[in-house]
């Protein structure tokens, strides 16, 4: 009722100990001291007492080196340069950009390559943040970017970029295809899932959703992120009429099967 006394809990917690304090205090750090150092001191001299313990005698098992070099005509040959995978992304990564399909041809307004070759700085400022991602590619140890763009008749463009990184047997190109691919599905990009690009692992290609605005063609657009070895590799399709699945699965295809 108002104004009765609050009684305290049946099991009210019992405060812990104080730590002690003062003389007492430093009495029980001394001791501690103490007897750290003194152990210390008795173990270093139980130690110089004991007599000095031999080490085991080094050894090392015959090492499997054959008896003699194998016969020339026994040596297997080096791996042809269609199958060696090092000896065509060494090479001149432009030659690895699949040719226009028939009825294509170069759009030599795209300002945005110097003689098939792309500068990171241009690769960043395809993002929305250009910083961010500029210091991405160099802490990737991005190597050099080869790219291309297509037209065909007056509305149909294709761009291709084979972005190539230096460390790591394709790690960085794995994670930077893995990073594009993440945000696809977003409402602000294509929407979806997109559709898996087949022998790529995870490489999908995308279709986007019509863009219509008052006073202008619709625009629509496609999209393939695929990776391979060292290699990231990204197709971009734009037109003002509907774009098939075909049609960017095609190209995703072609240029992994290249790459």
């Amino acid at each position: 009722m108002p104004g009765a006394p609050i009684e305290p809990p049946a099991e009210a917690p019992v405060p812990g100990r104080a730590r002690p304090r003062g003389r007492t205090a430093l009495l029980i750090a001394a001791a501690a001291l103490l007897g750290i150092s003194g152990g210390t001191a008795v173990g270093y001299g139980i130690q110089a007492e004991r007599p000095p313990t031999p080490l085991p005698a080094l050894s090392q098992a015959e090492l499997a080196y054959p008896a003699k070099a194998l016969p020339a005509d026994k040596v297997p040959a080096p791996l042809p340069a269609s199958q060696d995978h090092r000896v065509r992304t060494d090479g001149d990564l432009r030659k690895l950009i699949i040719d226009p399909p028939a009825g294509w041809s170069e759009d030599k307004d795209a300002d945005w390559l110097d003689d098939g070759w792309m500068t990171v700085g241009g690769l960043a400022r395809g993002y929305e943040d250009q910083a961010g991602m500029f210091e991405y590619f160099l802490e990737s140890d991005i190597r050099r970017i080869a790219g291309a763009a297509w037209k065909k008749g007056e509305h149909r463009e294709a761009t291709i970029t084979l972005t190539q990184f230096s460390s790591g047997p394709g790690a960085m190109a794995a994670d930077y295809a893995d990073g594009q691919r993440s945000y696809m599905a977003d409402d602000a990009y294509a929407g979806n899932d997109g559709d898996l690009v087949e022998g790529s692992g995870e490489g999908r290609y995308y279709l986007y959703d019509v863009d219509r605005e008052p006073g202008y063609l619709p625009s629509y657009q496609a999209r393939a992120v695929v990776h391979r070895g060292d290699i990231m590799i990204e197709i971009n399709l734009f037109d003002s009429r509907p774009i098939s699945k075909k049609d960017i699965r095609t190209l995703a295809e072609r240029q992994l099967e290249r790459v």
